[in-house]
């Protein structure tokens, strides 16, 4: 690995590690290899900006699978660790949008996030 790539750790906000171990393998296997990527500071093909959260900072991964679709929701604003904020099933009957409670549990997970970025540097 080149010195300048730094392999950044991963930390699991709630209960989003829980969350993606009980998805489809398939499913797991691409957000696992996401999260990787994240790690070594690249980005995966599917890792878009999450909309509502004012830049590229928070990340997610949107994978379908056998008709139903999940998505990753991560951090990497920290410069030492990437944080996973949440993942879960896609559970809105109609478009895209994502349900104001999963936007409300990613808010309040990317303060908690913050705070332990906060320890992390100190």
């Amino acid at each position: 690995m080149e010195e300048s790539t730094k392999f950044r750790g991963l930390y699991w906000v709630g209960s989003s590690k829980k969350d993606l171990l009980a998805l489809p393998e398939n499913v797991v296997d691409v957000f696992g290899y996401a999260l990787y990527l994240a790690q070594i500071g690249r980005k995966h093909d599917q890792a878009r900006p999450m909309k509502g959260f004012g830049s590229a900072g928070v990340l997610e991964i949107v994978e379908d699978w056998e008709g139903s679709t999940y998505r990753a929701v991560y951090t990497v604003r920290f410069e030492r660790a990437i944080y996973v904020l949440h993942v879960f099933q896609k559970k809105a009957k109609r478009g895209i949008a994502t349900l104001k409670s999963d936007l409300d549990l990613i808010r309040h997970r990317l303060k908690v996030a913050e705070q332990a970025a906060k320890e992390l540097e100190s």
